[in-house]
């Protein structure tokens, strides 16, 4: 067995000849037999090494090392090992270098041992990172081992740690950049709370702080030292930024704070240093800080905002620092570590002062100003806030003080530190500044700022003094005493606090005690040997002229000059800008010394120099608006509004000031910006609920605005207080609430209001205008409404009116333009011609027919006052002509006078000749057609009248129209451009698109006319005319249905006075009514008969829809008004004959006669009837000679016949009647109806001969018309009375082929074919001996299962009386109510008869109503009252 010896030569041998596994194997061999061996450890380590297993070799060294530490062998291996390994092991290689580099050292191998330093830090220079490499430069610093062996053989210390500063912040920064970029985007996360999490995280475990220390204690170089002491600081204070507020943080705060005050005791003119030593001092007094160290400061950084607020500050009367200040600055002391006397003193951290000293206040406060924009320093902010507050510059001292306290929070969460004195200062110059700023706004604010500051220093005099203030305002003076006392406990030097205390009792009333304080502080003040304070001096003579002033107030007292007057003077003589002193003196001048110019001058002076001068203000502004200028009144009442005066604080008990909004409104509301107006006087309203005036105005602005339901309310509540509450007159409340309800067309309501204020101020032109034009109003409201009368009655009133009215308004536009107005209603309503006033209208026009204002246009219209004189001829048509021609006349007259009064203002000139133009032009349309076809003087005028119109106002589409409308007859190429130019300037008028589509419609272009009706429709939905146009293109294009629908729309939005609209939609119902074969309900009449008797009232001698009205008349059994309508009409046709033989009036009379002689018929006038139908047959007795066409001759015959059948069948004379109806028969071509009728009247003259006739007559229409129900109907009844079983039986066949038939038979034709069917069925049962009851429930039933929806099977089986006869009747009812138009077609009478049948009264009642003609509900209510 081998040795261990033999071992380590086998091994020896075989690394020499590189059998590495051979030398492996035999270390392993010598371990197992001695684990110790250092020997074999390195053997094994080196052959490791050479077979690339680092890991073990690793080891294996390191394990050799601990058997021998202070041999080589070893460390060297390890050395070599890790040189070979890059960046991945150099601290290790650190390590075993520095072991190494000791042995070679203790070894007096000092060479050898640099030699191994040397090596290492060139290795970690070229293959480690910069952060290695910074460490590996610690193994030559001090504090490594080796240091003192390499003393003086490697760099020094202060350049080796310069490198690793540089490489260290090289990589933090570019560490922090690279986390801040992996982190910010995670979910949620936010840059800024990013960015300290990850500096706090690199701050933590760098060691840059103690390299600089490190550089700043080794450094040789004092520029060196000093910029890294810079870099020290700055370093330091981004660290302080980076942690929270903790322990952590204030330790770095004040390490912070040391190196700064370091720098500052040093004068190191480093100014970041220098920036926090001054702002982080949390002195209570600016006096704390050390004046000298301020100087330093100005003479290092002399260009910096915080020198220029210092120096300003420090020469400045507030300052408390010593008087030397006030001259130049000395020059710098040089820096202990200066340098030679040839350098520069010009460079960068100081030499000559560039700065100066301010002379002027002006120049002092530029220059401050200037610093503070850019200066972002507490002690900055506080020097400013001292002096803004010295110079009562309230308004920039809050603002300043709101940024200065936002600086201070922020300052508090980057430092950790509190700052309580400097942030209890700048509350204190804040709340200072809010007392005085826009008092009393803020005072609320300004008050927990105070109460902020006494919470923890109960003894601050500014915080006492300014809450004595805050209640000095309010007028809550008992609290003001006692603070003001407790601040004069606390500085009972203080005049400032002496004199508001006793001002405080002169406000509380007590003037003598406050007057002899004052006089105190006055003596104080102008003690000698001190320079008085003239502003408070100012104020103190001020407030003991007030005393004065209410302690004596007799007349006499306040007249003298040498009182209260001679303090005001002296105030002004101390402080030229005393605004309080000017508002006294021109009270003074005002009330006393009775000098409006001068004390004018002084309320204006107070006003300029300060808005909170509300007496000064309202005095001025009550001025002004006396003489009318009311844009300087909102400009006096807009700058008392700004200074805040006006609102009291939220809790205060101080009144508000209303008039500032009041007035305000008062001039909004003339500048007619009522939206501005509505704000101000709601805001005086608020402060001031009570305020009559404000409630006035802000109705009279809801009604400028359109807003008028809010107006009402608003006048209503402005009348709640008058009752007791308002002196003086009150009738503009009611004046505006006339004009309200008059745009709400509450026009009764409206017309009484003026009436009450007419009573009250007889003589005010604006009521009497305004009351003229609300009747005017109500007149043409009721017109278009279709109350008639009242609309006469109203024209009537405004004539009357006219006449009474005060002389100044018969020269002005609106009054002659009413009277205008009023005449025109009379044209418009035709029908009431006879009780137009022409005496009154002639008084109003005057007598002078050669005056110059009717010679307008004479020469053309040929219109003079004569006309009015006429007497009117007895025959009525003339008397028509002549009353309609005064009314036409009168109407241009007043509009003529309307000219000529307006002929100052162009715009109403305009709209003058544009009136007149509409009246020439409706002279024109009232004339007879035959003149209309050519232009006629009227027409002619109209032109000249718009066209002058245009002249004078190119710009209004209304005139274009209007001339379009003129010439359409006269030139359509005129009026086309007319109104495309109208469109051009008002695309959106309904009017000119309608127009221009009519003109297309009359030129022939349909297509045109349809598409510009629609445009109408567009531009306005609700345009009747657009509407009625669309149908009379949709009749021309031969959809009359179409047209129907279109003309009854028209007819649903159509005023009352539309002409047009009542003529097309009457015509295109009765024409449906005629080519209808049903039967139409009665309730479709109903508006074409209210239509047409509208147009009836209107034009009267419109004949045509007379005769028309007179039809439909006859169709809802209103026979005695057709009677009377169709007779009118036959006189007037038969007159017009008569004088002119025309052939269209002879037929027109026939077709009139035989409408009246149905008419007479109808009302029982039998031989009158007969009288009309004899004419009407003589009449058109010859075809040839006839004017009527063929088919207007039959039926104008056919009818005649047939009513004089009838008439004499009536008058007991049926062989007349008979000789009637078969010449009825034979103009009728044998009419299935008139046979029937024929037959009725021949039965009815009961000989046989005439019976059989009958018989004939209806087999004949049998044969020609199987399916007519009455001849079938007449045949049962006649088999009947015959008991003819043979033919029954062929006509009860008949009868049920008709009853199962659904064509052809309507409901009451059904209910006649049951009866009939019922009869026959009780006729054989009598005879087989059944019951009646039964046979007749069976032909009910029968009925029913044929027509279930038909009331009259249920109504039979019901009046029955059979077990459910009730059940019957209410279905009978229900299945009545269901078949009424529009879902069926049952007429009145059988809903009538459905409700009689339920035995109800209340049924009866409805049966009534429904129709009263039918006997059937008045019986069934007999029956239900008598049980």
């Amino acid at each position: 067995m081998a040795t261990v010896k033999g071992l380590i030569k086998t091994t020896a041998d075989a690394i020499k000849q590189q059998k590495w596994d051979t030398a492996i194997q035999s270390c392993h061999e010598i371990l197992q037999r001695d684990p110790k061996h250092y020997q074999a450890h390195i053997f094994l380590g080196f052959a490791f090494d050479k077979k690339k297993n680092l890991d073990d070799a690793e080891i294996m060294y390191l394990a050799a090392t601990t058997l021998k530490p202070g041999d080589l062998q070893a460390w060297q291996g390890l050395v070599s090992l890790y040189q070979r390994q890059g960046a991945k092991k150099i601290k290790q290689y650190q390590q075993a270098a520095i072991k190494l580099a000791e042995l070679f050292w203790n070894a007096k191998e000092a060479y050898k041992c640099q030699d191994i330093v040397d090596k290492f830090i060139d290795y970690a220079r070229a293959d480690g990172d910069r952060q290695q490499y910074a460490e590996a430069l610690d193994v030559i610093l001090p504090g490594s081992p080796l240091y003192p062996a390499l003393e003086g053989r490697v760099p020094p210390p202060a350049k080796t740690y310069e490198t690793q500063a540089q490489i260290i912040e090289s990589e933090e920064k570019k560490r922090i950049n690279t986390l801040i970029g992996e982190r910010r985007t995670r979910i949620g996360a936010r840059l800024n709370e990013v960015t300290l999490d990850v500096k706090r995280e690199v701050y933590q475990q760098s060691k840059l702080v103690g390299i600089y220390q490190n550089i700043i204690n080794w450094s040789t170089d004092d520029e060196v030292r000093r910029t890294y002491e810079e870099k020290l600081v700055r370093y330091c204070y981004d660290r302080l930024l980076a942690w929270p507020p903790g322990e952590q943080k204030t330790k770095e705060a004040a390490t912070v704070r040391k190196l700064a005050d370091d720098m500052v005791i040093i004068k190191h003119p480093f100014k970041f240093a220098w920036d926090i030593a001054l702002d982080w001092q949390n002195h209570k007094e600016i006096a704390e800080w050390d004046y000298t160290t301020l100087q330093q400061y100005c003479i290092f950084f002399p260009d910096s905002d915080l020198c220029r607020v210092i120096q300003g500050f420090a020469s400045s009367a507030v300052s408390p620092f010593p008087e030397e200040v006030q001259k130049a600055s000395p020059k710098p002391e040089a820096p202990a570590n200066s340098g030679p006397e040839d350098e520069s003193e010009d460079d960068d951290d100081g030499g000559v002062p560039t700065a100066y000293i301010p002379l002027t206040e002006e120049d002092r406060l530029l220059m401050m100003t200037d610093g503070i924009t850019g200066a972002n320093s507490l002690l900055a902010y506080r020097m400013m806030g001292e002096y803004y507050q010295y110079l009562e510059e309230h308004e920039s001292n809050v603002e300043l003080m709101r940024k200065a306290l936002d600086h201070v929070k922020e300052e508090r969460v980057k430092t950790g530190l509190t700052f309580q004195n400097t942030y209890d200062a700048l509350s204190l110059y804040l709340g200072t500044g809010l007392v005085f700023y826009q008092s009393p706004r803020h005072h609320q604010e300004a008050k927990s700022l105070f109460d902020q500051v006494l919470a923890h220093d109960e003894f601050s005099t500014p915080a006492l003094i300014g809450v004595g203030l805050i209640y000095e305002e309010e007028e809550e003076y008992d609290e003001a005493i006692d603070f003001f006392g407790r601040a004069l406990k606390r500085a009972p030097d203080n005049i400032r606090v002496r004199s508001e205390a006793a001002w405080v009792k002169a406000l509380k009333g007590d003037y003598g005690n406050g007057a002899k304080e004052l006089e105190s502080c006055i003596a104080l003040l102008t003690k000698k040997g001190q320079p008085p304070n003239k502003d408070l001096l100012a104020q103190t003579q001020y407030r003991l002229g007030c005393c004065l002033w209410n302690i004596d107030t007799s007349k006499a007292a306040r007249k003298s000059r040498t009182g209260a007057y001679s303090y005001f003077l002296e105030a002004l003589k101390n402080n030229l800008n005393f605004a309080p002193a000017y508002t006294s003196l021109g009270m003074y001048y005002a009330d006393y010394a009775k000098d409006k110019k001068r004390a004018r001058k002084c309320f204006q002076k107070a006003v300029e120099l300060s808005p909170s001068e509300v007496e000064s203000a309202e005095r001025l502004a009550r001025s002004f608006a006396d003489d009318g200028d009311w844009d300087r009144v909102q400009r006096v009442a807009q700058r008392v509004v700004d200074s805040g005066k006006v609102k009291p604080p939220p809790g205060s008990k101080r009144k508000g000031i209303s008039w500032p909004y009041s007035a305000l409104g008062v001039a909004e509301l003339n500048n007619q910006e009522y939206h501005k107006a509505i704000v101000s006087f709601q805001a005086a309203l608020r402060i001031s609920p009570d305020d009559y005036n404000a409630w006035v105005g802000l109705g009279e602005s809801y009604h400028g605005s359109g807003r008028y339901v809010s107006a009402t309310k608003a006048i209503v509540n402005a009348q709640k207080l008058e009752d007791g509450k308002i002196t003086g007159e009150v009738w503009f409340s009611k004046f505006i609430l006339a004009d309200i309800k008059r745009e709400l067309g509450d026009f009764d309501e409206a017309i009484s209001l003026y009436r009450q204020v007419i009573d009250v101020r007889p003589e005010e032109e604006g009521v009497a205008i305004a009351l003229m034009q609300a009747l005017v109003d109500s007149a043409l409201d009721s017109l278009h409404k279709g109350f008639f009368g009242k609309s006469v009655e109203l024209a009537k009133e405004v004539l009357q009116f006219g006449t009474s009215a005060p002389a100044a308004i018969t020269n002005t536009f609106n009054f002659w333009r009413a009277v205008a107005d009023a005449c025109s209603i009379f044209s418009s309503i035709q029908g009431r011609l006879s009780e137009f006033p022409a005496d009154l209208v002639r008084n109003l026009l005057g007598g002078d027919d050669k005056a110059e204002e009717y010679q307008l246009m004479s020469d053309v219209d040929g219109v003079s006052l004569a006309i009015l004189g006429a007497d009117s001829p007895p025959a009525e048509k003339e008397a028509l002509g002549i009353d309609l021609t005064k009314v036409l006349q009168a109407t241009i007259l007043a509009h003529k006078r309307a000219i000529h009064v307006s002929a100052k203002d162009i715009h109403a000139h305009a709209v003058a000749y544009y009136n007149l133009g509409w009246a020439e032009f409706r002279a024109h349309g009232c004339l007879p057609p035959q003149q209309r076809k050519k232009a006629t003087r009227y027409s002619k005028a109209a032109v000249a009248c718009f066209k002058r119109a245009i002249e004078l106002e190119a710009g209004n589409s209304e005139f274009w129209n209007a001339l379009g409308v003129v010439t359409s007859e006269i030139s359509p190429v005129v009026a086309q451009h007319s109104f495309v130019r109208s469109l051009y300037l008002n695309e959106r008028s309904a009017h000119a698109w309608t127009n221009l589509a009519t003109l297309a419609l009359v030129q022939g272009d349909i297509e045109l006319a349809n598409d510009a009706f629609t445009r109408a429709q567009s531009a306005d939905p609700d345009h009747t005319h657009a509407w009625l146009g669309q149908g009379l293109v949709a009749l021309l294009t031969g959809d009359v249905r179409e047209a129907r629908g279109l003309f009854t729309h028209a007819m649903d939005i159509a005023e009352s006075s539309s002409l047009a609209t009542k003529r097309h939609y009457s015509v295109s119902v009765f024409d449906h009514l005629a080519a209808s074969s049903e039967l139409q309900p009665i309730i479709l009449l109903v508006h074409p008969i209210l239509a047409l008797s509208q147009l009836q009232a209107l034009q009267p001698q419109d004949l045509v829809y007379g005769h028309l009205a007179a039809l439909f008349q006859e169709r809802t059994h209103e026979n005695d008004r057709a009677v009377a309508t169709l007779e009118r009409i036959c006189a007037a046709v038969e007159e017009d004959y008569e004088a002119t033989e025309s052939p269209e009036s002879l037929k027109r009379f026939a077709i009139a006669k035989t409408d009246l002689a149905r008419a007479q018929l109808a009302v029982g006038a039998y031989a009158e009837a007969i009288e009309s139908g004899d004419l009407a047959i003589q009449l058109s007795a010859d075809e040839n000679d006839s004017e009527l066409t063929a088919e207007e001759r039959r039926k104008v015959r056919l009818s005649s016949h047939v009513t004089m059948g009838l008439a004499h069948y009536y008058g007991k004379d049926p062989t007349a009647a008979v000789t009637c109806f078969d010449a009825a028969l034979g103009e009728s071509n044998r009419n299935p109806d008139a046979a029937c009728l024929l037959a009725q009247v021949l039965w009815a003259t009961g000989t046989d001969e005439a019976r059989e006739r009958a018989r004939d007559l209806l087999f004949g229409v049998i044969e020609e018309a199987p399916h007519h129900v009455q001849s079938v109907v007449l045949l049962g009844v006649i088999a009947l009375l015959d008991n003819d079983e043979e033919s029954l039986e062929a006509v009860i066949q008949e009868l049920q082929g008709l009853r199962a038939s659904d064509e052809g038979v309507t409901p009451t034709e059904q209910s006649q074919l049951g009866e009939v069917l019922k009869a026959i069925a009780a006729l054989h049962g009598k005879e087989e001996g059944r019951d009646d009851v039964l046979v007749g429930a069976s032909q009910a039933q029968t009925d029913i299962m044929f027509y279930p929806h038909l009331p009259h099977g249920w109504s039979e089986l019901a009046s029955l009386g059979a077990a459910d006869g009730g059940g019957a009747a209410d279905m009978a009812l229900r299945v009545a109510v269901k078949g009424v138009p529009p879902r069926g077609d049952l007429g009145a009478e059988d809903l009538a008869r459905a409700y009689a049948g339920s035995g109800r009264a209340v049924d009866a009642q409805t049966a009534i109503m429904i129709a009263p003609w039918d006997r059937c509900g008045w019986e069934a209510l007999s029956e239900a009252i008598r049980g």
